[in-house]
């Protein structure tokens, strides 16, 4: 992803911090899995003194923290902590310079600054009195992430007129943030305690996501949005009906798979330069020769917006790319796929513009979106056209799809609703809702009546909720089913590849046995290390950490376990090992996998491995995808690098019921 970002329109007169966060720009450079620089970088030298100060100031912010134990609004004081502790115990504070010599950025007084607020905070939410949450125009606030427990910043545009005491309701705006590498939580919160930002439409709520640092908003990354969304509709009046998905860069890329995997969730789109897929703007844009393995190119499927190119047919999408810019590309990609698709892309172009918005074409991009906005979105579509390839994005209006008879393979629902008689034509679909506030509906599949229902008068004046029309696909018939099978299958958010199992709540689970063999105990040992050390840094929260002799029955109920070490050395991967669809450990091969956890159906358990891409894909977020899939067999004698945690010597995806298939890929391409 471009290093480059517009200047922020409410900073005409200086250069915002987010800008001066890239001093490489991506490029062949970028291309050497051997030689990886970090990101984010290493911090500067700071003084002593300072460091001695800053240290004083957590201690004494912790404590108030402490104090505040269980207050629903302490996440809003501990992003101010969490902000400092990362910057000040992990060598991520940042001074810079031009080449004049004069410091240009200098982070030590922006944390002394956010130790005052926090503790300024702190009082005010010990006395009763926080004053952040009926502030107007600029406010910073936090929530508790269900992934981690961490708690996560965003930055708010809260109008002059909102009325905390009234009754109407507003349009939310998102804007998804550029790509940064140095501009860690300190700087995000400095910008949003004083910067609007691009686009501040009349009257509307403007939400800026921190996005869990530079991951184009993938991932727990992809939650975090859809966290903060929850988080705000219980402390603010939003107009459902009026989410708008805005973005430039890498925002213009998050709003773009926004925009495709959540087609209903927003009234318009308007995405601004960014990438769309993974293998077109790598060549383009990074000059990298792409040779996916087999089962990446499958899972490219999964934040690839090309191939969800008709969803686009629900959401009413404004684009925006200056006319020299590189990142032109990702429009024309997804106008070249809609079109595939009977769709046309609204594209604005910025004459003679590279990686920035052109002023009269930003005047047309807001007229454009405004227009939309103020029709609304209708809550019951008359026809919806929704394709996916995953589960883990299966709702479209008033449809959602519950099972696929072939997983990464494109899925298709075309559906319409004409008076009360929904008609759905479906591909590599086995099962599906359809949710109906009618009081009399008949829903036809392929061709075939597959359920109706009919309400009484009172009974539908009663319904707390709407009727929902659930049918599968039986030996190729569609038949309306009550309640779902306890069957063991693939069904959304327990439909893999492994990633999938880091955008819940997760636990690491530490074996405290002794493995099989020194050399697989020690790639446990440094594989567990790394992922614990990359959640921090590319997630921005402390990965949880349990040993296996501490889990308890909550912890199993509540949590996706992450089972580091072999059945000898973990003592829950014991307890199910023998129930595990593959059971490989060898002298020198470790096992990776996904799957539904026998201790618990509900939740995954995954072994050893945490998020699948590494230190060489944190350099171009078209990159930061899953490399692995269902599971892995890893040869140790291999040392792990940038790019894998050794030599993957198998690797495939279960089929719809967990279990291997037939061809799970050995030998394929």
């Amino acid at each position: 992803m471009s290093s480059r970002r517009p200047l922020l329109a409410a900073l005409a007169a200086a250069v915002p911090l987010f800008a001066l966060s890239l001093t490489k720009a991506d490029g062949p450079a970028d291309n050497k899995i051997e030689n990886v620089r970090s990101v984010p970088p290493k911090g500067s030298a700071i003084a002593e003194e300072d460091l001695k100060e800053l240290r004083s100031g957590l201690e004494q912010l912790k404590k108030e923290i402490d104090g505040l134990k269980g207050q629903e609004l302490l996440p809003d004081v501990e992003i101010y902590y969490q902000a400092v502790h990362y910057a000040v115990d992990f060598n991520e504070l940042y001074v810079t310079k031009d080449n004049t010599g004069k410091v240009t950025r200098n982070d030590v007084p922006t944390a002394k600054n956010q130790i005052k607020t926090g503790l300024k905070r702190a009082k005010e939410l010990k006395d009763g009195k926080p004053s952040w949450t009926t502030a107007t125009g600029l406010v910073v606030r936090g929530y508790r992430s269900k992934i981690d427990g961490s708690p996560q910043p965003y930055g708010l545009v809260i109008p002059k007129e909102y009325d905390y005491a009234g009754t109407n309701k507003h349009r939310l705006d998102f804007w998804w943030h550029g790509r940064f590498e140095n501009t860690l939580e300190l700087s995000f919160l400095a910008e949003h305690e004083r910067s609007a930002g691009q686009f501040t439409p009349a009257g509307a709520i403007v939400v800026h996501p921190y996005g869990r640092f530079s991951n184009a908003n993938k991932f727990a990354g992809e939650v975090d949005s859809l966290e903060i969304l929850d988080h705000m509709k219980k402390h603010y009046r939003i107009d459902e009906s009026r989410i708008v998905a805005r973005g430039f860069s890498m925002g213009g890329a998050a709003c773009w798979q926004y925009a495709v995997h959540y087609p209903t969730l927003f009234c318009a789109a308007a995405p601004g330069a960014g990438f769309a897929e993974t293998r077109e703007f790598l060549n383009d844009f990074q000059k990298e020769d792409v040779k996916p393995t087999w089962y990446e190119k499958k899972l490219w499927g999964m934040y690839d917006a090309t191939d969800y190119a008709q969803n686009i047919f629900n959401l009413p999408t404004v684009a925006y790319s200056g006319e020299i810019d590189k990142q032109k590309q990702a429009a024309d990609v997804m106008a070249r796929e809609m079109k595939k698709v009977g769709l046309e892309l609204t594209h604005i172009i910025g004459p003679k513009t590279g990686h920035s918005y052109e002023k009269n074409a930003k005047a047309e991009v807001i007229k454009k979106v405004d227009e939309i906005v103020a029709k609304g979105k209708d809550p019951l579509p008359k026809e919806i056209k929704f394709t996916t390839r995953t589960l883990r994005y299966n709702e479209c209006a008033w449809l959602r799809i519950d099972g696929l008879e072939k997983h990464w393979e494109p899925a298709t629902v075309i559906g319409k609703l004409e008076g009360n008689k929904f008609t759905l034509t479906t591909k590599n679909v086995s099962a599906l809702t359809v949710t109906s506030p009618l009081v009399t509906a008949e829903l036809h599949i392929d061709g075939e009546l597959a359920v109706a229902y009919k309400s009484s008068a009172s009974e539908a004046a009663n319904r707390e909720h709407p009727n929902r029309l659930r049918c599968e696909k039986t030996s190729g018939k569609w038949v309306g089913v009550h309640n779902e099978s306890l069957a063991l299958k693939k069904v959304h958010g327990l439909q893999g590849p492994i990633d999938d199992a880091f955008m819940d709540a997760f636990l690491m689970v530490k074996p405290t046995g002794t493995p099989m063999n020194e050399k697989i105990g020690k790639w446990v040992d440094g594989e567990m290390n790394h992922a614990v050390e990359q959640w921090r840094k590319q997630f921005r929260g402390d990965a949880p950490v349990k040993a296996d002799k501490d889990i308890t029955e909550d912890d199993i109920k509540n949590n996706n376990l992450v089972l580091w070490g072999d059945p000898k050395s973990n003592a829950i991967l014991a307890k199910i090992a023998d129930k595990l669809p593959i059971k490989e450990f060898g002298d020198s091969t470790v096992q990776l996998l996904i799957y539904p956890n026998p201790l618990n159906p509900k939740k995954y358990v995954v072994l050893n491995s945490g998020f699948t891409y590494r230190e060489y894909d944190y350099l171009n977020n078209a990159r930061q995808v899953p490399k692995l899939p269902d599971y892995a067999v890893v040869d140790v004698t291999t040392p792990p690098n940038s790019r894998w945690p050794g030599k993957v010597v198998r690797a495939g995806f279960f089929d719809e019921q967990w279990k291997l298939q037939a061809d799970d890929g050995q030998g394929s391409k």
